[in-house]
């Protein structure tokens, strides 16, 4: 490659952070490895193997990339994150990063309430409406705004599901007296101005009901048919199910699969369609495939609430994953849930 070629080499974000460790001692380029996850981690390492030499052009481009990011006057806010995710990982991860950050940031209005139980926060909001309980459900992390849900009056449940799938962006002044009068109940005096960002929507109430045991969800389904009906589909169609293992990156599945115990994964195949058994017996190690054969072997009737407790741990396995961002998430057409 000729000097002149290599100043017209676009690099991808992967190849770029390669380039730089290369120039890096290796105690040093170690610890810059250690802050990225296995996926990532791999995907670099492939690039370090392909990139056997590299012109000094090309190498001075991404140094002062680097160094215009460290030293340079850089415009923030959430374009710039979202323009240097995206340059680095590419759309959908940097979509999904972003989309984490942004629960985050909101949840901050409603902070007072972290580490609250919920059924503390359930008596918070007695007598509240259906919009109101959504409001501060949407604010809430996912695995406790499951548990407020679980907590409320069947009734209630049915319609503030609704209205949190429904809901858009939340009027500032709402989100404020919201938040006032809960710290007033709860004798919290400190107050935070924080940038409203949108909390409803049908997402969030499929991250709550993603989160929530068997039971709930199946009653939840059924009386928000009733309620209505269209929303009650839409909801369904986006929840996951053990049976959307099959739609997984291989390197997804693997990384799902490690965390689950051989017994709970029998449970869960009981019964599963041939395609899902032959998928995930692909992607587990051998040992792990002889301890399936021994739990499977060692099992003789199976309840279906068995059955289902199984696959939903290791759904919930799936969205921990997700929600680190060790996992993306890709869903075709339809729902496969395997009976």
């Amino acid at each position: 490659m000729s000097q002149q070629e290599s100043h017209q080499v676009e690099l991808t974000g992967i190849q770029k952070v390669a380039v730089v460790l290369m120039q890096l001692d290796q105690e040093q380029a170690a610890e810059v490895m250690r802050q990225f996850n296995e996926y990532e981690s791999e995907e670099i390492a492939a690039e370090l193997l392909r990139l056997s030499q590299v012109d000094t052009a090309v190498v001075d481009q991404a140094l002062d990339e680097v160094h215009e990011l460290a030293t340079g006057t850089l415009t923030g806010g959430r374009e710039a994150a979202s323009e240097l995710l995206e340059a680095s990982f590419g759309t959908e991860k940097a979509t999904t990063v972003m989309n984490r950050l942004n629960s985050s940031m909101a949840g901050r209005t409603f902070e007072f309430l972290d580490g609250t139980e919920a059924a503390h926060i359930v008596s918070l909001l007695d007598g509240e409406l259906p919009q109101t309980i959504a409001l501060v459900l949407g604010y809430l992390r996912p695995d406790t705004a499951s548990q407020v849900l679980a907590g409320l009056p069947a009734d209630t449940r049915t319609l503030t599901a609704a209205a949190l799938a429904t809901m858009g962006t939340a009027v500032p002044e709402a989100v404020q007296v919201v938040s006032e009068e809960l710290k007033r109940r709860t004798g919290t005096l400190a107050t935070r101005h924080e940038p409203v960002e949108q909390v409803g929507g049908i997402q969030p109430l499929v991250d709550i009901i993603n989160r929530s045991e068997v039971s709930l969800e199946n009653e939840l389904l059924a009386s928000l048919g009733q309620h209505d009906p269209a929303l009650a589909e839409d909801v369904a169609s986006r929840l996951l199910s053990f049976g959307d293992l099959v739609r997984f990156e291989r390197r997804d599945i693997q990384q799902v699969l490690r965390g689950v115990d051989p017994r709970t994964l029998a449970y869960a195949l009981r019964g599963a369609a041939s395609e899902l058994e032959t998928v995930i017996r692909a992607n587990i190690s051998e040992r792990t495939a002889e301890l399936l054969d021994a739990e499977s072997a060692a099992m003789d009737r199976v309840r279906v609430s068995e059955v289902d407790a199984a696959r939903a741990e290791i759904v919930r396995q799936i969205r921990a994953l997700e929600a680190e961002g060790q996992i993306t998430i890709k869903r075709g057409e339809g729902d496969e849930y395997v009976q």
